[in-house]
């Protein structure tokens, strides 16, 4: 039987993808491993899975001054003894990588004990973790052609993001039922990330008298921004987290606003979904949403708002500029090339696990 060893942790954005590739991993036969940090968000997503995990010591590394920057590469230096040991102990075939700081000991574990590694950068710029893993990496696969020019001759495949299967099994109808809403109106959803935006969740309901007369409008808003004033307000429903039911929701969805996250809007160019693109700001973050969502721009996938300019008007402005475009924006996601992500980066596993 061939062995993988997945590794990715710190966020849910570097361990579900990872998860959306189980079921193929499984399928062609592969006996699947994980390596994560002691208590991260991954060790509980994995098991949950029924996969075995080990955990690593890691340190974060910042661009910042932190005192903790004297002692964290020590963690680092552990957690590569400790890796090391997980791989000679397992020896897979392939180690696939989804970012993360505690990647950065197992790719290089993997390529001192000549095991060919694959990592995956989500983000239209490599991240710090991700800038320390590429000497070692046979591959690095990617959601944006843009990153090639970033990246060592040979090593870079546009791949997109692997999505959940299930994500495109929703029922609209189930959608419906779930949250009160009609299925004869078309629904806007609203998603601000996994700890929602304020700045988006504003917008939304300063604008909602105008939006709510064509649309019904489903809020993802976040933990602790419920808004109790708009609770029964017909055709408007709002939620802090959704998870099983997300797929019903997208289902049910004609048009959705959203963060410009990398895992996020791969999810939507999969699900073919108009869009309009919200990203980060530069002052809160290192840049890297407003490049994804330029980029999604150019390539005709997503209408973009930058927060700055983000206002009732504009928002407005924006959702009657989707609807008349909508054909469009559906058309040049058809045509994008990372339409099976998933099995193009089972190929790159399977090639290197034969090799």
């Amino acid at each position: 039987m061939k062995k993988i060893v997945l590794t990715g942790g710190g966020t849910a954005g570097h361990v579900t993808p990872n998860i959306a590739l189980l079921p193929s991993l499984q399928e062609a036969g592969f006996e699947v491993h994980y390596i994560g940090s002691y208590n991260g968000i991954e060790k509980k997503l994995i098991e949950d899975m029924g996969i075995p995990y080990y955990g690593i010591s890691s340190g974060k590394l910042r661009r910042y001054f932190d005192m903790k920057n004297f002692s964290d590469p020590f963690r680092v230096m552990k957690g590569f003894g400790e890796a090391s040991k997980i791989l000679k102990k397992i020896q897979p075939d392939v180690v696939f990588s989804k970012g993360g700081f505690v990647t950065v000991p197992v790719v290089i574990a993997a390529k001192k004990n000549k095991i060919p590694a694959i990592i995956h950068e989500s983000d239209m710029t490599p991240g710090l973790a991700n800038k320390l893993c590429i000497p070692s990496a046979e591959k690095v696969c990617c959601n944006f052609k843009e990153t090639f020019e970033l990246l060592p001759e040979g090593k870079a495949v546009l791949t997109g993001t692997p999505i959940r299967k299930e994500l495109f099994e929703g029922s609209a109808a189930k959608a419906a039922e779930f949250c009160g809403l009609s299925l004869d109106k078309p629904t806007i959803l609203v998603v601000g990330g996994s700890s929602g935006s304020v700045v988006i969740n504003n917008a939304v309901r300063e604008s909602l008298d105008a939006i709510l007369k064509n649309y019904q409008v489903i809020h993802l808003c976040g933990k602790d921004h419920l808004d109790e004033s708009l609770k029964d307000r017909e055709g408007y429903v709002q939620f802090e987290y959704i998870s099983k039911e997300l797929r019903d929701l997208f289902a049910l969805s004609d048009l959705v606003i959203s963060r410009a996250g990398a895992n996020a809007i791969c999810e939507l160019l999969a699900l073919k979904k108009p869009n309009i693109l919200i990203p980060l700001s530069k002052a809160a973050s290192r840049g890297d949403q407003i490049l994804n969502a330029k980029s999604f721009k150019k390539n005709g996938f997503s209408y973009v708002i930058e927060e700055e300019e983000l206002s009732t008007a504009s928002l407005l402005n924006a959702i009657r500029d989707v609807a008349t475009h909508k054909e469009q924006y559906i058309k040049a996601m058809e045509e994008s090339e990372m339409s099976d992500s998933i099995g193009t980066i089972m190929k790159l596993i399977n090639d290197l696990a034969t090799k």
